[in-house]
């Protein structure tokens, strides 16, 4: 039997709810091991165990109870690999000297997705913006890359978008979410704010989602990406849900395409991480569902350990066309699982 060397990994943030889902994910990962794990100065030297409160289902701590945690910069936490789970301003000064140091950095932080030579990444919609990676080298003299994930909500919308734009054209979007309490991190929205009652408001969220989609659907170029010419419009609300947002989404598609001729679209849709079979990625990207009442985080958005996105209730839209109802897991397909697929996409593209 061939054994293959792990690649050695660092994971930034590591107390936080999605370095804890990091953690986990990477416990068993058939590539990649954990070599560090990063904190703040207040917890570093600190064992993992004592520095964090566990905050997930299943095996504690990912086996990594008694590992020590170092300081979050290159001479203590250096990798090939570093999966960044820091808030923007952290990131902003800390994920450029890794990136500087030769490690390829799989950011969540906001800092640096609309910087142009950065990689927007979701692997089923854009793996040829990996490409970007030697325009940033070049422009910044780094022997690694920073590649960062969208928004989550972004995320869930472009992988519905994607494959209708490949086989149509996308041309208007309208998109009304209902968030969970787990994006806005832990401890979240306080109970007495979110108990029976939605909050029509999520700072600088609408806008995100309104600027990442054109490029994530953009064209690759070797100056930049060419943003898609797709008009966005958002309408973000938080929900008292704890992981998964849904989303009701109208778009108007070039062509007029039926009911019938989106969900076949979506049905066949094969992209290339699922070609691949990449550790990460789910046998099927889109799960379609036909029951009226479906698709529903209770009962859904943890299929697939969270990384397929549900789309329901397909139907004819009187103002652009089509609507449909969509649903995706926030801290694994926005967050962390999203991230390690986006590695093991630049593994398979020979970038590690």
């Amino acid at each position: 039997m061939t054994q293959y060397i792990k690649i050695p990994v660092t994971v930034l943030g590591a107390t936080g709810v999605v370095g804890q889902r990091f953690v986990r994910r990477l416990a068993n990962h058939p590539l990649f091991i954990i070599q560090h794990l990063a904190a703040s100065e207040r917890s570093s030297g600190k064992r993992y165990r004592e520095a964090c409160a566990w905050r997930l289902d299943g095996d504690s701590y990912g086996g990594l109870a008694d590992h020590v945690l170092v300081p979050g910069d290159p001479h203590h936490a250096m990798s090939p690999i570093v999966f960044s789970a820091l808030d923007s301003g952290p990131a902003s000064e800390l994920e450029p000297l890794f990136a500087q140091a030769g490690a390829l950095v799989f950011s969540n932080a906001s800092a640096f997705r609309m910087t142009r030579e950065v990689p927007l990444l979701v692997p089923e919609v854009n793996p040829d913006h990996l490409r970007l990676i030697e325009l940033q080298r070049r422009h910044h003299g780094w022997k690694g890359a920073i590649l960062c994930n969208p928004n989550c909500t972004a995320t869930v919308l472009v992988m519905a978008l994607a494959p209708l734009h490949q086989a149509f054209g996308v041309e208007k979007v309208f998109m009304t979410s209902m968030q969970a309490v787990s994006g806005a991190g832990y401890p979240g929205v306080s109970s007495l704010d979110i108990l029976g009652n939605v909050v029509p408001f999520i700072r600088n969220e609408e806008e995100k989602v309104e600027e990442e989609i054109p490029k994530m659907l953009g064209r690759f170029a070797p100056d930049g990406v060419e943003l898609a010419a797709v008009a966005v419009s958002a309408l973000c609300h938080r929900v008292p849900v704890i992981d998964g947002h849904t989303e009701a989404v109208s778009v108007k598609l070039k062509g007029d395409p039926t009911p019938e001729q989106v969900r076949e679209v979506l049905r066949a849709w094969k992209p290339e991480p699922q070609a691949l079979a990449l550790p990460s990625a789910p046998p099927v990207p889109i799960r379609l569902h036909e029951a009226e009442d479906r698709p529903q985080v209770r009962r859904d958005v943890e299929m697939d350990g969270g990384m397929s996105v549900h789309v329901g209730r397909i139907r004819a839209c009187p103002l652009l066309g089509i609507k449909f109802t969509l649903l995706g897991h926030n801290t694994e397909r926005g967050a962390a699982g999203g991230s390690i697929l986006n590695a093991e996409l630049a593994h398979a593209k020979g970038l590690l």
